[in-house]
């Protein structure tokens, strides 16, 4: 239930459409992976990380939005490097030690939580506790 002080966060119109074609975007790069149709996976890569991109752009001036935002950017990132390991048939190759080339995903997927980490341990506490001085 809605307290009187809660913040309101719209979206205009034309930025939710292009929300929705990102999942659209998104889920069509997913498909062509899943199917191993590299041409379809590759070419949705383009248009699901500009639109991530610009998405977290729009969201620059809130703070919670650009974290969420930026771990999508990274997400996709790594999620489409490790498809095109996998198209390119250089994921099982041994980079260093136990680790192959899928496993350099693991830096924009960490990046990502990385990020996700600082807002929620550090940002949003700060957030809060100024929030509580200014209403106290």
């Amino acid at each position: 239930m809605s307290q009187p002080n809660d913040q309101v966060y719209s979206i205009p119109a034309p930025y939710r459409r292009m929300e929705n074609m990102h999942i659209l975007f998104w889920l069509l790069k997913d498909i062509g992976w899943c199917m191993v149709w590299k041409p379809l996976g590759i070419l949705m890569i383009f248009p699901t990380l500009l639109i991530a991109v610009l998405i977290t752009w729009r969201t620059l001036d809130i703070k919670a939005e650009l974290a969420h935002n930026l771990a999508i950017v990274f997400w996709i990132s790594a999620n489409s490097y490790w498809m095109i390991s996998e198209f390119v048939g250089f994921d099982t190759v041994p980079i260093w030690g136990s680790f192959t080339g899928k496993h350099l995903a693991l830096l924009p997927f960490l990046t990502g939580l990385l990020i996700l980490l600082y807002y929620y341990l550090v940002q949003k506490p700060r957030e809060a506790r100024a929030e509580a001085v200014a209403t106290s």
